[in-house]
């Protein structure tokens, strides 16, 4: 059991530690939502309350019609990887940003990205999505087609060729390409990288991090997701891949690579097993896995769990996990230790979820003190 007081200190006396980190690839302007229930007059609704319900009003649905009124609630940087920068940031991290924020111009809801960034190259227009929240989840309802414009082409020759990026990544301690699923060109990205820009990278005693989340994949094919995964682990040969994943995500991926999960097995069992084998299969550093109420990670021989400090009431939960993958990523490039990264990880998605905002360091030291003294 990690004393989130040593983990609080140890973010205390780092405050003045500056890493450097590259984080792409996606972009999305996301206007949070509620779904209308009842609606009294003008001003005043009721909104529908949990997923469930929602599914029932669009089954009842079948065969008539209905109608579904969303209520904007506000606008807001979205995607996962603008969502990891933003919080890294607020961490004190130098960071460059590629992706889709907007061109010509960059979209305003990403300005206060750009102007904390080291340095910003926005390569296409971003998505658009309405994230409908619910007290026990969200659906995001996403429109891509600008994301297509993204390609390997227009993303190396707006970062200096091939060698250009490799030199970036020599100056990093992580790199992250976030939200495969979303943008239609990461694979043959990932091929430009392994193959035209690997040869530049210098070889590290330690090596840094590579950070990979696909983002529900549920829509891909098996041979897709097989294809990214082997891609994924070939970034073993210069970096220290680490794969994180949501509860969902992770047994799906773990079906398609044939990982054994014994049926009688409990839930701890099963995701343990999970957890294990798509490390291992993959022959990566590492996997996480941030269920909604814990999270955990396989590392070499080794498995590792925390529980989270989970919220009844959550104010916001769109990009609460990258907001873990935030703290665990910083954690792991801090040479914390497994279970401190995890701890970290669900502090900051704690904190996130509480207030609506990522913490600076001070912030999660705080909230770690207070979730301590049961006092959150």
């Amino acid at each position: 059991m990690v004393e989130m007081r040593t983990i609080s200190n140890k973010l205390r006396s780092k405050k003045d530690v500056r890493l450097d980190m590259i984080i792409g690839l996606d972009g999305f302007v996301d206007s949070v939502v509620q779904v209308v229930d009842k609606r009294y007059g003008y001003a005043n609704f009721t909104p529908i309350s949990t997923i469930s319900e929602f599914g029932g009003r669009i089954s009842r649905a079948a065969g008539l019609s209905t109608n579904v009124e969303m209520v904007p609630l506000y606008e807001k940087l979205g995607g996962n990887g603008p969502i990891l920068a933003n919080a890294l940031l607020e961490y004190g991290v130098n960071l460059t940003y590629f992706g889709a924020l907007g061109k010509p111009e960059i979209h305003s809801v990403f300005m206060p990205l750009v102007e904390k960034a080291k340095a910003v190259y926005s390569l296409c227009n971003p998505g658009l999505s309405d994230a409908c929240e619910f007290g026990d989840g969200k659906i995001i309802i996403g429109k891509h087609a600008y994301l297509r414009d993204l390609t390997w082409g227009v993303m190396k020759d707006a970062m200096g060729g091939a060698k250009g990026i490799a030199d970036k990544i020599n100056a990093c301690q992580l790199l992250g390409m976030e939200n495969w699923v979303m943008m239609p060109h990461m694979s043959a990205i990932w091929e430009g990288m392994l193959e035209e820009v690997f040869p530049h990278v210098e070889s590290r005693d330690v090596k840094p991090l590579a950070f990979f989340d696909l983002a529900d994949p549920e829509k891909r094919t098996d041979s897709d997701i097989k294809h990214a995964m082997g891609l994924i682990s070939r970034f073993e040969e210069k970096f220290r891949v680490v794969l994180g994943l949501n509860g969902k995500e992770a047994f799906q991926i773990a079906k398609v690579l044939g990982v054994p999960i014994g049926e009688r097995a409990t839930d701890g069992e099963r995701l343990e097993a999970v957890t294990r084998g798509i490390c291992s299969g993959m022959g990566i550093f590492c996997a996480a896995v941030h269920p909604t109420r814990s999270a955990c990670c396989a590392m070499g021989e080794g498995y590792y769990t925390v529980e989270g400090p989970y919220c009844e009431k959550p104010k916001l939960t769109t990009g609460a996990g990258d907001n873990f993958n935030a703290g665990f990523c910083l954690a792991l490039a801090l040479d914390f230790s497994p279970e401190e990264a995890l701890t970290l990880g669900v502090a900051t998605s704690g904190y996130y979820v509480r207030n609506a905002e990522s913490p600076g360091l001070v912030q999660v030291a705080e909230f770690l003190e207070k979730w301590e003294a049961g006092e959150l």
